[in-house]
């Protein structure tokens, strides 16, 4: 890589600032190298530079704390793990059906060919990347914590706007009659012995799905959000939505204009693996909420 003499005399500094132990000035001459768009790398025997990422990036879930300084009414959410140009179109649909007062946060978990996301950056659009990777419940947990807003939108990428889905569902979330909104949800089958959920349409429900969830950001933590032993996203809002009901939170299903491309996360992901996962996450379910009936929704 081509790096200007500028930049390799920076590097000499801050090396020559560490070994007198000047760290302040290490960490200021770090941040004059970012400046000019590259990272310096500690190396055995000296330093090394790789151009700047566009995307926020760190190594660990607990490392991303913060997103943005300024606030927003509502934040969108989207967990990525690979199909990233799907993930884009996904994100340009929201862009162009909500407004300023709506961030957006994408967060790639690893490191696939994220290039596609570059394009979707704006004042309200921020890209963060997990290098080492991240369980799904501790990515949709760290995003509701980082979100700066008091609402919150869980999207599944394979979700595409066709129109103005936020105004309405933020309209049922402010009223405080329900701590959560969705397009798509159901009630517990009793019948089966909770195995399953049947989608019963619009109405009050006991789950719903993260293809599109509305969330009361601050309901939601204090009722423990999401289970951060599912590391797979299958039945692991289900879980969510129970705990929601078991805190007394009632939540909400409506039409939406939404509609679903391809869903990688089930469909291109290794039957295995996705079957050991979502085995996981229900048995949870069944240990922890089986037989209490009383904290579901009314039958319909």
């Amino acid at each position: 890589m081509n790096v200007p003499a500028e930049v390799t005399a920076l590097g000499q500094a801050r090396q020559e600032a560490r070994a007198n132990k000047d760290f302040a000035l290490a960490d200021s001459l770090r941040d004059q190298i970012l400046a000019l768009g590259y990272e310096i790398l500690d190396v055995a025997g000296g330093f090394d530079f790789r151009e700047k990422s566009p995307f926020s990036q760190y190594a660990r879930i607990g490392d991303f704390r913060h997103l943005s300084d300024a606030t927003f009414d509502s934040t969108i959410a989207i967990i990525v793990d690979g199909f990233c140009e799907d993930a884009a179109t996904s994100v340009k649909a929201a862009q162009q059906y909500t407004g300023d007062k709506t961030a957006i946060v994408v967060l790639i978990n690893g490191t696939p060919d994220a290039s596609a996301l570059t394009t979707v950056i704006n004042a309200r659009t921020f890209v963060v990347q997990i290098t080492d990777g991240v369980g799904w419940g501790e990515a949709a947990n760290a995003l509701l914590k980082a979100a700066p807003s008091p609402y919150v939108f869980i999207m599944d990428a394979s979700t595409i706007f066709d129109g103005d889905a936020i105004t309405p569902a933020l309209e049922i979330l402010r009223k405080n009659d329900y701590v959560a909104v969705g397009w798509r949800g159901g009630l517990i089958n009793i019948d089966d012995e909770w195995r399953s959920v049947d989608d019963k349409g619009p109405g009050e429900v006991d789950v719903l799905f993260s293809y599109f969830l509305g969330i009361n950001r601050e309901q939601a933590l204090e009722a423990g959000a999401f289970n951060i032993r599912a590391v797979y996203y299958r039945n692991a809002d289900i879980e969510f939505g129970l705990r929601l009901r078991q805190a007394h939170g009632r939540l909400w299903q409506m039409d939406l204009p939404l509609h679903q491309e391809r869903h990688h996360g089930y469909h291109d992901s290794d039957p295995a693996y996705r079957d050991e996962q979502s085995k996981k996450n229900y048995d949870r379910i069944l240990d922890r909420f089986r037989g209490k009936p009383e904290i579901l929704s009314p039958r319909r």
